[in-house]
This record gives structure tokens, sequence and C-alpha cells, in this order.
């Protein structure tokens, strides 16, 4: 179960805290699509926090597109774009068992069968499974990453990724030129972080583009590296994305609360993380920046008492989630 902290002396509002916290949980797949949110009375326990400022919190994340309220039920994780589409099929004639995937063959009869069942014909069903096909590998030919220009470094981040799995074209386009690009596009699949997913969609579906939300990596093994640093530590957040960092800040702080001096800088700001190498005592960096940080460390090196540990995460984009667009795109696992 995801365990949210929030610092009730904070400057920062507590359903501030608590949105950024169930966000990120919805966004690193913590709390996947189908996933129901616990109920207010549930967070009120844990946290400590009104249950109307609960619902507040709830209210703005329905808001953002990332859940549903569901009468009688609760609030579930909402499915986003065409996250989970049809299943996928083959059209070749039958073959013998061993040419197909384990079970392939019998998940074909199943979806045909219920399709007869519905009252298609097998011409029609032929004609279905055919055109979803085409489309997906028109689809697949191309793929967009699309985030906001304001934080373009966490479609860097996306990108880099991406690009060594998929084998695919990936163009990174800011949001804003997003239906500018579709228009001259025949075919092609955006694919954005669950953060920015309502206005992607909001722009790809009118021109029957599909839009996939990829998760972000739940930065479990680097959160148990914050709780364990020793109080009044210095921690220094090192990524190409703006939005990853201030989201990491909040996040950080409902964690420790005043307990941790956290800097942050884009490795692009070389005197933000010329000042952050100097002062802090464990950086933590995503893969895109972690050389710039270790050339920086070393060059400066010889004015330090003792350089900073330097932590690289794994990735920005979960390996389970890079695997399952792989599989949405027909790349195979």
């Amino acid at each position: 179960m995801v365990k949210f902290h929030i610092q009730l002396d904070s400057e920062i509002p507590a359903s501030k805290q608590l949105f950024d916290q169930i966000q990120f949980a919805i966004a690193s797949r913590q709390y996947p699509p189908g996933h129901r949110l616990p109920s207010t009375r549930q967070l009120a326990m844990m946290t400590g926090l009104h249950r109307n400022t609960i619902s507040k919190v709830y209210r703005q994340l329905e808001e953002t597109g990332l859940v549903e309220s569901l009468a009688g039920s609760g609030i579930y994780v909402k499915a986003q774009g065409h996250e989970g589409g049809s299943k996928s099929s083959t059209t070749q004639s039958r073959l013998h068992s061993e040419d197909f995937p384990e079970n392939a063959y019998q998940i074909i009869q199943k979806n045909i069968n219920e399709l007869l069942s519905l009252g298609c014909s097998l011409q029609q069903a032929r004609e279905m499974f055919l055109s979803e096909i085409n489309w997906r590998l028109q689809c697949s030919a191309q793929v967009l990453v699309t985030v906001p220009e304001r934080d373009i470094g966490a479609g860097k981040l996306i990108l880099q990724d991406l690009e060594p799995t998929l084998g695919v074209p990936i163009q990174l386009v800011p949001l804003e030129q997003l239906g500018e690009v579709l228009e001259e596009t025949d075919s092609a699949t955006v694919v954005t972080s669950r953060y920015f997913i309502k206005d992607a969609d909001a722009i790809a579906a009118p021109k029957s583009v599909r839009v996939i939300p990829v998760d972000i990596y739940d930065y479990s093994k680097e959160i148990q590296i914050i709780t364990q640093l020793k109080t009044n530590s210095c921690l220094g957040i090192v990524s190409l994305s703006s939005g990853f960092l201030d989201a990491a800040e909040r996040i950080i702080h409902s964690l420790r609360g005043n307990d941790l001096l956290v800097m942050t800088a884009q490795a692009s700001d070389f005197q933000k993380l010329k000042a952050l190498i100097r002062t802090t005592q464990t950086i933590i960096c995503d893969p895109a920046s972690y050389s710039q940080v270790k050339q920086k460390v070393e060059e400066t090196e010889q004015d330090l008492i003792r350089p900073p540990e330097v932590i690289c995460s794994d990735n920005y984009i979960s390996s389970e989630s890079i695997r399952l667009l792989r599989q949405e795109l027909g790349l195979g696992k």
C-alpha cells in the first residue's frame, strides 16, 4: 500500500502535498489504471488531514483527468488515451500451434466467437481484424513524444529511454506544436507522460491519432536512500526536467520536512550545478545528466574537502511501461 507523508507545519499547503504524492503514484503506476484510491476516511486516518481536504484533492485530480468518480463505488485511476486498446491479433492462415506463442490461437478463436455471438459475419470479423492491424501498423511507423515547451527536458528524458528500445522513428514535439505537426502527418502514435495526457489527448483525438501514456520510474530505490539520510544533510537533485525537479522537491519535503536541505539544478545550468556540487553530500541525477554531473565533480574535486556521492537513477520511464508500449506498437515484448 502506498504511504503518504504530510508535513502539517509546512509552508506548502497540505492539500498540495497530498495532490503531488497521489499524482506521482499514478504517474509511476504505483496506482495503475482501474485501481481504486483509498477512501477519504482511510486517507484521513493515514495522513491526519480532514476528509473535506482529501475530497478537495480528489476533485482536483478528477479535473486533471487522472481519476474518475463512480457513484457509490469510489474514486478510480482512469485509463488514458488508447491505453490497453483492443487485443492484438493475426490474420495469417491457420498454422500449426507451434508457429504461435502459447495460447495465441485460442485467443483468436475466442475473439472471433465473441464477434459472431454479437451478430457479426465472418467477413465483417475479418475486415475488423485487418482494419485494426493495418491501423496499428500505420500508427507504429512513427512515434511523437510530446510534453509542454516549459518542460521540454521531460521529453528529452522520455526520448532517451525509448530510442534504444523501439527501433522506429521518434520525434520530440512540444505540446504547443503538436496540432500543427499532426496536420502534416499521415499517421503516428503520440506518447507522453500521464502528467500531460489530458492536454495531448485533447489535441490528438479529433485527428483520430492515438495517445499512449508511459509510466515514469517509481524511484523506490532513491526514496529509500532519501529517507535514510542523516538529519541536516544537504541533498542535490539534478535533472533535465524542470517539472521533475519541482515535483521531487515537494515530495522530498513531504517525506522529510525541514530535516534535509534540498538543492536542485538542471544539468545545463552550470552555475547552479557548481553551487550544488560544492554544498551537497549526496546527489541524485537522471542518466542524461550523470556524465555532466560527474565531469563537474571532477573539475571541482580539488577544492572540496569531500566530494559528494553521485547516484544515477536507472531510468525516467519504467521498464515495464516500455515493454507495454512495444507490445502496443506491435514491436514484440
